[in-house]
């Protein structure tokens, strides 16, 4: 077949600015991909495999599912909501954005610093394209192959218990360089976080002091309504397309879960007009944003997103993202940014157990001196934290039945240790031990010792989430032979490569493995342009017959 023909103008996703350096510079020359000028059309054959047992066999037949996907090329006017937006990682975000739209260099001891989004994986990392004439592999910009949001592009907003403006939050968090703070002082001392709201029972009451600005009374269907005016006045005043909320507040403790109470949709806004006290403010905002229409990821390990809560938000078709309060494995699976420790962790895990060596013990111990380490101090708090780093592996272990099973133990002793030490500040210090049994009754013990800077591991995260949650926003699918094109599940589990322990879909299985999340979010973007799932293989290489 004739190859198409490349369009010489691919300027189809500029953003609302005009800024053609965030187009999209891939073009997939295939008869299944179509270039239009508002959208982008590919047809895709998903290949998997469904196994039967069968006695003592196991009956594989490989199955085939073609699909439809279309793509918006219009990148919305995108607006970023933070609740808990002066805090470390709201004030840190916001400045590096300022800092990087007027290009901002600064001093530190190292020298002059250029600013960037080191740590964002839309913003800095690549992803395999393909193979050039001679067989070598070519690499394009994570951004590069559908369009999407650009960070400097987004307006930022929020809300904080604390009325601190954005300057003043950012010197209390001490993150980022003097000489830096220095420059973008004036810009971020305009930006005040709006009141928001305070439950002093959901979170530490060492936080108390912080809490001047807030939204009055306790009556949490008025503050349903309130946060919800705050979103279209915040989208209104901005002339914006879109917005994305994300909290990255304190975490709350554990709210309970209880028939009649929040297990339903119905039940939860019936709760919430009561003013019932296990209505979490989380989850206030949650159900304001689902209500909207707009999309809310839980950027915290508490439960948030109560079974009432995901189901308004598939009835209403709705975003979410992050924690959810359904059981597996005798405890509940939560959020929170996958940062550092966490993120190690899962890869660690997944490289012993592929090696077909047996991890016994994994003992996590952590301290830090910033508000999130303070307000984790408190048991309640702590103990959903601990929760979410614990969740990371089960996965990993559930995959193999060789050195996991019902003779030998299904479980790895996990303990986690957190302690709030101020002198440290947002320098967070983690100590690691992995005990594992090798052949023949032999030991193996890894330990590693961190020293990372909280927030600004955390803080690109915020933009991956942002940027993603903003594609997923324009891309349908559809099976072969439909009619009616369909947005994604309200629950963007393709969210989970930067969440501790994210929700799925209820009735399937939670994927940790930090390798399996980074490859099905590059084989989707590569789904929505009509390419194959990325292929190592390297046949090019191992066959004298294969044509290149």
């Amino acid at each position: 077949m004739a190859p198409h023909a490349i369009p010489q103008d691919l300027s189809i996703g500029a953003s609302s600015n005009g800024s053609a350096a965030r187009d999209p510079s891939v073009f997939v020359d295939a008869p299944n991909v179509k270039y239009e000028a508002n959208q982008i059309l590919s047809e895709y054959v998903y290949e998997n495999a469904h196994v039967i047992q069968s006695n003592d066999r196991l009956i594989v037949r490989p199955t085939k599912s073609a699909f439809e996907f279309k793509t918006e090329t219009h990148v919305r006017r995108t607006g970023l909501m933070m609740i808990g937006l002066g805090g470390n990682n709201g004030s840190t975000l916001t400045a590096t954005i300022v800092a990087n739209r007027s290009k901002t260099t600064f001093q530190t001891k190292n020298g002059l610093q250029e600013s960037n989004y080191y740590g964002s994986v839309t913003q800095s990392s690549t992803l395999k394209l393909g193979i050039d004439a001679q067989g070598k592999d070519v690499y394009v910009p994570f951004s590069q192959i559908v369009p999407m949001v650009h960070p400097n592009d987004l307006v930022i907003g929020g809300w904080d218990i604390n009325s601190a403006n954005l300057a003043n939050a950012m010197s209390r968090a001490k993150v980022l360089e003097y000489d830096l703070q220095r420059q973008v002082s004036k810009e971020l001392s305009q930006i005040k976080p709006l009141p928001s709201i305070y439950y002093p029972d959901f979170i530490a009451a060492n936080q108390s002091d912080r809490a001047d600005n807030l939204i009055p009374g306790n009556d949490k269907s008025a503050h349903l309504e309130h946060i919800r005016k705050d979103i279209r006045d915040f989208k209104q005043k901005n002339r914006l397309e879109r917005v994305v909320v994300i909290w990255t507040a304190n975490t709350e403790r554990y709210a309970d879960v209880i028939p009649g109470v929040n297990d339903t949709a119905d039940n939860l806004l019936e709760a919430v007009k009561s003013s019932h006290a296990e209505i979490a403010p989380s989850t206030i905002f949650a159900l304001a944003c689902i209500l909207e229409g707009v999309p809310f990821i839980n950027g915290a390990p508490q439960n948030t997103l109560v079974p009432g809560c995901i189901e308004l938000a598939e009835q209403k078709r709705s975003f979410i993202g992050g924690d959810g309060a359904f059981l597996y494995l005798d405890f509940m699976l939560t959020p929170d940014f996958k940062s550092g420790q966490t993120k190690i962790k899962s890869v660690l895990a997944q490289f012993l157990v592929d090696a077909g060596i047996r991890p016994l013990s994994i003992v996590s111990y952590n301290h830090l001196g910033n508000n999130d380490g303070k307000n984790l101090s408190a048991p309640q708090q702590f103990r959903s934290k601990e929760i979410s780093k614990a969740s990371v592996v089960d996965d990993v272990i559930s995959s193999n039945q060789i050195l996991f099973n019902d003779k030998v133990g299904k479980n790895v002793d996990h303990c986690i240790v957190i302690k709030y030490v101020p002198a440290v500040g947002d320098s967070k210090v983690a100590m690691d031990e992995y005990h594992s049994e090798l052949m023949m009754g032999g030991r193996n013990t890894i330990s590693m010792h961190t020293v990372c800077e909280d927030s600004l591991l955390a803080s690109p995260l915020i933009i991956d989430l942002v940027v993603v949650a903003e594609l997923f926003s324009r891309v349908q699918y559809r099976s072969k032979g439909e009619t009616e094109w369909k947005p994604f599940y309200s629950v963007l589990s393709v969210l989970s490569y930067w969440l501790k322990a994210p929700v799925t879909r209820p009735g399937t299985d939670v994927v940790n493995g930090l390798n399996k999340q980074r490859a099905c979010l590059e084989n989707l973007l590569r789904a929505f342009v009509g390419m194959a799932p990325a292929n190592e293989m390297k046949l090019e290489e191992k066959s004298m017959n294969m044509e290149k």
